[in-house]
């Protein structure tokens, strides 16, 4: 009997064992991000002192992700892009769009979460790879898709320390303003100039970078969530949506939906901002081409005109219902409106760079690569 449960527990051992070495192998150990793939870029107007709105639209895939470096090394190749235009001035607010540090999620994983063909199975992975933090973080989710917030809160430390590392290194070493996109954290807030997070609810959550580096706070959250993400993210309160002093202006930023939302830009008319920054992400595929179903996880603004329903495209209505519909009536006449592009598994991507100057509304040519549209006030 003792040697039998010698055998048990020698078997329990060994095969403790082996699950450690399959989930500590497979590491990415390698620096070098994937080609840039920069297919457009664009300038408006004429260099000024007062500075500009450098639009970003990487072009990102899953190895992207797979540690900081290659990270940082990706966003950086798109800054020195626009170095080398001359369009980085101690003035220029750089705005990246919405999601790029929530798949950070994916960083310092096995290299076939990379390889996957879909989001489900490399978040498999994932957890197969931490299944204790997992299954902690499952069971206290306060969430309806339990899932989602399980993965992304098991991996939340690491999350927002490479989000912070790079870029506030990224605003320093280009000595420029940054917008940092959006990642998804559990209670995030900014203590004593660096991102912190608690335990509770996910947001979905924009960092704002200094040239020093230094990260701005109040962190600016969604506050309309779309359906798909109400299920794991909570909403920000309209009425503490923040405005930014910077040396181009006052730097309003709202993450996508909100965007369409007019108690939106009464927040920011009371704090009267005069430039507007919005980083998005509109999936799956070639959505821009496809007829707008209406609004999506909040109630339709009683300016809609219902006629566009089933009418206009997606692409025309986020020219006729975002930014370029709403700013004005806002005091805002400068913006810039960016959207995530790559493939990231089997998500897709769409939409082109938005931008507003002096008033005018355009929209940049939409490419299947990245993008950088620079816009001068």
């Amino acid at each position: 009997m003792k040697l039998r449960f010698t055998k048990i527990a020698l078997f329990i051992v060994l095969l403790i064992f082996g699950f450690q070495l399959w989930s500590q192998s497979g590491r990415v150990k390698s620096e070098t991000p994937s080609a840039d793939e920069i297919t457009l870029t664009e300038e408006k107007g004429t260099k000024s002192s007062k500075g500009n709105l450098l639009g970003i639209q990487p072009y990102l895939y899953p190895s992207d992700y797979a540690n900081e470096k290659t990270f940082y090394n990706k966003l950086s190749g798109y800054l020195k892009e626009a170095q080398k235009k001359d369009w980085l001035t101690d003035n220029t607010i750089v705005v990246f769009p919405e999601y790029i540090g929530t798949w950070l999620v994916a960083s310092n994983e096995k290299s076939s979460v990379y390889s996957a063909s879909t989001v489900t199975d490399a978040m498999t992975t994932i957890i197969l790879t931490h299944p204790l933090n997992f299954v902690k973080n499952y069971f206290s989710a306060p969430a309806n898709d339990k899932a989602k917030y399980a993965v992304f809160a098991m991996k939340s430390e690491e999350m927002a320390g490479i989000y912070e590392r790079c870029f506030s290194q990224l605003a320093k070493e280009y000595n420029v303003t940054i917008v940092g996109g959006s990642i998804v954290l559990p209670e995030p807030i900014v203590h004593n100039g660096h991102l912190r997070i608690t335990k509770g609810s996910l947001y979905n959550v924009c960092g704002i970078f200094t040239p020093n580096g230094e990260l701005k706070s109040p962190l600016v959250k969604k506050t309309f969530p779309v359906d798909e993400e109400k299920a794991f993210t909570c909403s920000g309160r309209v009425e503490n949506i923040p405005v930014f002093q910077t040396d181009a202006g006052k730097l309003g930023v709202v993450i996508c939906a909100d965007s369409w939302y007019p108690k939106v830009y009464e927040t920011l008319k009371q704090q009267k901002a005069d430039l507007i920054a919005i980083p998005s992400y509109s999936a799956p595929n070639n959505i821009w081409s496809s007829i707008w179903q209406g609004y999506n996880g909040g109630a339709t603004p009683s300016d809609i005109n219902k006629n566009d329903l089933n009418e206009i495209t997606e692409r025309d209505a986020w020219l006729k219902y975002s930014m370029g519909g709403r700013a004005a009536r806002a005091g805002i006449s400068n913006g810039i409106n960016v959207f995530l592009r790559g493939k990231l598994w089997d998500l897709g991507s769409d939409g082109s760079t938005i931008y507003l100057k002096n008033d005018t509304l355009g929209n940049s040519s939409n490419k299947n690569g990245a993008s950088i549209v620079n816009i001068w006030l």
